[in-house]
């Protein structure tokens, strides 16, 4: 238990740091290490349904690319050009393509992820 309160006040301390424009970046190191510590909670406690579902926005971003790559070599023709699932991959930059702004992004985002927890709550 307090192993995951200090992983939320780090996060909360980053998502204040982090606000538009943002002045601080994960980068890799950051963000697999804290998707290991979600993998590791969650494997601890025994919630790993719960994890999988809060995890969606994480499964969508990941299976954009895996969609877009597969699709683009699928349909392949003789000149070595594929058509496209997305205006780009992984998904929120699609979105940015399609005319979003970041912080639309962002907020729908949080929303989304908001209403996984919520499901996931007992």
């Amino acid at each position: 238990m307090v192993f995951c309160a200090c992983m939320s006040g780090s996060c909360l301390g980053f998502i204040a740091h982090n606000r538009n424009p943002a002045k601080v970046f994960m980068g890799d190191t950051g963000s697999l290490a804290l998707g290991g510590s979600l993998a590791a909670v969650g494997l601890l406690t025994g919630n790993l349904w719960s994890l999988f579902i809060i995890s969606g926005i994480f499964f969508l971003e990941a299976v954009s690319v895996i969609a877009q790559v597969s699709y683009y070599k699928a349909t392949k023709d003789a000149n070595g050009v594929g058509k496209r699932l997305l205006k780009m991959s992984p998904f929120h930059n699609h979105l940015e393509l399609s005319g979003w702004s970041e912080t639309q992004i962002v907020a729908v985002f949080y929303v989304v992820n908001g209403l996984l927890v919520l499901l996931c709550l007992r």
